[in-house]
């Protein structure tokens, strides 16, 4: 999962590596803007994969494949009905998109064609959510492996040759990315074929397309969608006031956020594992095995994060040299360089956090949490707005500390009636 994770985060720095070499910085801020816009679209929709991860494992840790087949055929049609009703209503979503964005012309003008182009890949994206949830739930991580790894060295190639070979730019990024996400989904469908070969029983149509199952799925991936809104709005609000500080505030701001988003991709590989075993030890009853998943998931999130801060500590400085040649950028994102050193030990917790949550469908309180770090962040940066990017950076961070506080808070409350339970 770790190795899955990583290739997400991998592609994000050869983005911003195709673009931090161009030119301007109106291009890597432009390409930042519109993946800003995707983040809304798709982890909004973040509850297809959560959501179905707890459900899948459960309900193998239970043996109950026919009603295992039932769900995942429900989440995956609910997958692309989303996608789809995405590409028909592209109009009204671009413009409320855009009236949030305040930043100049032309990087509006690049952000539109990003966008316009990007926006047509919305089925396979969600999908590949699905996809990825089932495989984790399924403990196959080797099938999430493949269809990360497939899609995103796909998008990677063809950056790289539709960017600096072709000199597509903006519409090179987003023509790649469409490609690849609808290979990864064709390949995701037919790593899922097999697994489910070997389980197949037959299940009545309307054992799985009825409203009220459709309802009762909607009903508990409801909390993981406000909980998800929320964060968003969090790394939404934060990319919107860099970029009323400037096209280089922007530009810098994202490609440190691809070490933020390359951390928290390798963490999560501990955490869909702890998603993955402690869904399916409550489903089967198990709750020594189930405590055991929580204690070494944790001591691995712990000791990976660590890593993380020595490994920044010492080579950030050289890969921000890698990611761009513009001086003004290279030297805005200098000044706050030294969180990527903190963050990790801050934020590991969260995630680690988000993985147990979701694996015993603790969905309400992963919702109430978020709320309340979400307050933290917004207050934060109210009070330290005299600080410009300094205080921006303090005020995530403190969003992260708040994150991993409350959730384990919680956790400390309620986790020994779900042994017992």
């Amino acid at each position: 999962m770790m190795l899955a994770g990583v290739s997400t985060p991998l592609l994000g720095l050869v983005d911003s590596a195709v673009m931090g070499h161009l030119p301007t910085a109106h291009y890597l801020g432009a390409v930042s803007l519109g993946g800003l816009i995707f983040s809304f679209l798709y982890w909004g929709f973040g509850f297809l994969r959560m959501g179905t991860t707890g459900l899948v494992a459960q309900l193998l840790g239970a043996n109950n494949h026919a009603e295992l087949r039932a769900t995942i055929k429900r989440v995956v049609s609910l997958a692309l009905l989303i996608g789809c009703f995405i590409v028909l209503a592209q109009i009204p979503i671009s413009a409320i998109a855009f009236w949030f964005i305040e930043t100049d012309t032309k990087m509006l003008s690049l952000t539109q064609t990003y966008f316009d182009i990007r926006v047509w890949s919305a089925p396979a994206a969600l999908c590949s959510y699905v996809l990825v949830g089932i495989f984790i739930g399924m403990q196959n991580t080797r099938a999430s492996l493949v269809l990360l790894v497939v899609t995103n060295c796909i998008n990677i190639v063809l950056d790289i040759l539709f960017v600096p070979v072709l000199g597509w730019q903006v519409e090179g990024v987003a023509i790649a990315t469409l490609i690849a996400e609808y290979c990864g989904v064709l390949v995701g469908l037919v790593l899922l074929w097999r697994l489910l070969k070997p389980l197949r029983k037959d299940v009545v149509p309307s054992h799985w397309f009825n409203l009220k199952s459709y309802r009762s799925l909607l009903g508990l991936n409801y909390y993981i969608f406000l909980r998800t809104l929320m964060l968003i709005s969090v790394f939404a609000f934060f990319t919107l006031q860099g970029a009323s500080m400037g096209e280089n505030v922007l530009a810098a701001n994202a490609l440190l956020m691809n070490f933020i988003t390359f951390m928290a991709f390798a963490l999560d590989g501990f955490a869909h594992s702890a998603e993955a075993m402690v869904g399916r030890f409550l489903g089967a009853k198990h709750p020594q095995n189930l405590l055991r998943a929580v204690k070494l998931s944790g001591h691995l999130s712990f000791a990976t994060a660590i890593g993380f801060c020595i490994f920044y500590g010492l080579f950030i400085p050289v890969f921000m040299t890698w990611l761009t040649d513009i001086p003004q950028v290279i030297e805005t994102a200098k000044a706050v360089q030294y969180w990527m050193v903190i963050l990790p030990l801050i934020a590991v917790w969260s995630y680690w956090f988000d993985g147990l949550f979701i694996g015993v469908t603790w969905s309400k309180p992963m919702r109430d949490t978020m709320f309340v770090s979400a307050l933290v962040f917004f207050s934060v940066w109210y009070v330290t707005q005299s600080w410009s990017n300094q205080g921006l950076w303090f005020a995530l961070a403190s969003f992260f500390l708040v994150r991993g506080l409350s959730m384990f808070w919680w956790w400390q409350r309620h986790y020994i009636n779900l042994l017992r339970g």
